[in-house]
């Protein structure tokens, strides 16, 4: 994907910073560029942007993948290869993941046919991590092979997120208001279906008499983390507490809902939304400040080290075993965090306010998927 900006008049001290910049970038190797494309998949509530910000962008709207190859470029990423592939896949903002993950298919797919290539990998957050699920089942049907290499999964809550079982149980009409508080009135546009995007968020069926099956107990039965449709999956979890909270989402945990997220249960004892349960405190770094550590977990885990002067790193982690029966992830992998990122829900997108480099993050994320061979 080719995201550059056009190419500013430059004073003579700004040429001087650009120079700096791209000796320091020099210092520093690039990520290997990876075999196959990368597809960004989005959460609820992004398209292009979310809350005003690029949604796969730094806090100044710079793409993350977006390679420094114009002479003296300065709004780019200097971990990237200049030849790295990748595609920002746009859907339903509000939905099901079954609506959504039919429109990222349909997307990759075209994408496919213009670009040429037969294989993607695939980097989600939040919803899209859902999305990406069925998204590589109707590819590997529709294809006939595997079209998904590698799916890194990012702050995904696979087992369901407690605040939107919350949002269903007590502001149940006026779900679409609650959400606009939030995300603005892009929930409004149409084709948006915010009540059943919150659903699709809860991990048993909302409710067994509306005549459609919903949530993710039911829909990752259908769309399991399966080496049949993605060859491999891994993920990456956030979690933090206390004031380097994303203002809106601490608001949330301090008026609305606190997530108690790093109990463990088979499914959803507590009836909270998400499977698992607390351990009765929620006043500590179990939760993103949408989703608990006991939902985020798909594939491997990885783990995502920041260098100094030099490219992140990210890891997979084995030693915590490989969650495959996503529904059902063992007491370690559903209360420990070990390898799991000091950052919120927001931060790893290009929503500020936060110190989080997200040029490193997805440059080592990148770098991750080539040494793999994808």
């Amino acid at each position: 994907m080719n995201n550059m900006k056009p190419l500013k008049t430059l004073g003579v001290a700004a040429c001087f910073v650009a120079a700096a910049m791209t000796a320091s970038q020099a210092a520093a190797r690039t990520a290997n560029q990876t075999k196959f494309p990368i597809v960004f998949a989005h959460g609820m509530a992004g398209f292009d942007d979310i809350l005003g910000y690029d949604y796969w962008g730094d806090d100044y709207g710079t793409y993350v993948l977006d390679a420094c190859d114009k002479f003296l470029e300065v709004n780019c990423n200097g971990g990237i290869n200049d030849n790295q592939r990748s595609y920002v896949s746009q859907v339903t903002p509000f939905e099901s993941s079954e609506v959504r993950g039919h429109q990222l298919a349909n997307n990759i797919e075209s994408y496919m046919a213009t670009s040429g290539t037969s294989y993607v990998n695939i980097v989600s957050h939040s919803q899209g991590g859902i999305d990406s699920r069925k998204a590589a089942r109707l590819l590997r049907e529709r294809k006939g092979y595997r079209v998904v290499k590698t799916h890194v999964s990012v702050s995904s809550p696979h087992r369901g997120s407690p605040v939107a079982k919350y949002i269903l149980d007590h502001y149940a009409n006026r779900v679409t208001e609650t959400l606009a508080n939030y995300f603005g009135n892009i929930v409004y546009n149409n084709g948006n279906d915010a009540i059943a995007g919150a659903k699709q968020l809860v991990f048993n069926d909302y409710d067994p008499n509306d005549g459609v099956t919903t949530g993710m107990k039911a829909f990752n039965q259908k769309y399991p983390v399966s080496s049949t449709y993605m060859e491999h999956s891994a993920s990456l979890m956030t979690a933090q507490d206390g004031s380097g909270v994303n203002p809106a989402l601490w608001l949330l945990s301090e008026l609305i809902y606190d997530i108690d997220g790093d109990g463990y249960c088979y499914e959803d004892c507590n009836n909270d939304g998400a499977a698992g349960q607390g351990d009765g405190n929620p006043n500590e770094r179990d939760d993103d400040g949408l989703v608990g550590i006991n939902s985020q977990q798909q594939g491997y885990r990885l783990q995502y080290y920041e260098c100094f002067g030099c490219l992140d790193y990210v890891w997979e982690r084995t030693e915590l075993g490989y969650v495959s029966d996503i529904n059902h992830p063992n007491s370690t992998q559903a209360t420990s965090s070990t390898y799991v990122i000091n950052q919120d829900h927001l931060d790893v997108i290009g929503v500020g306010p936060d110190t989080f480099d997200e040029m490193e993050f997805y440059a080592a994320i990148t770098d991750y998927i080539a040494d793999r061979g994808h």
